[in-house]
């Protein structure tokens, strides 16, 4: 079956993994994994709509080539999924490296500042 959905592992862990959801070039969501023995749980959130269809598209594409290479339909107890719609509005890290970009977008501000000022 030809897919329609890139997924892009992010995260792993022992018992959960994040991948993020591409439609080609563009980023329609992220879906966290969480394998709790027979039962796999799953929170996808989309930050764009989707037809009813292409939504069963996805969700099968993940117990397709996630979910049941972890634990086949035939072994588990259930497969979860909670499906949310929304847009990330920050990222927040406790990361020590640089902040280029948050510097640029500091120092862009205080030039319009300064800008109009004058």
């Amino acid at each position: 079956m030809e897919t329609s959905f890139k997924l892009t592992r992010i995260v792993r862990t022992q018992s959960s993994e994040i991948f993020l959801i591409w439609d080609g070039e563009r980023r329609i969501g992220q879906a966290d994994i969480h394998y709790a023995n027979d039962t796999i749980h799953a929170t996808i959130i989309f930050e764009v709509d989707l037809s009813v269809a292409e939504e069963e598209e996805l969700l099968a594409q993940i117990d397709d080539d996630i979910v049941s290479s972890y634990l086949p339909r035939f072994d588990r107890e259930d497969f979860v999924a909670h499906v949310f719609r929304g847009e990330e509005i920050s990222r927040y890290t406790d990361s020590s490296g640089p902040l280029e970009d948050f510097e640029e977008e500091d120092g862009e501000d205080e030039e319009d500042d300064e800008d109009e000022e004058e």
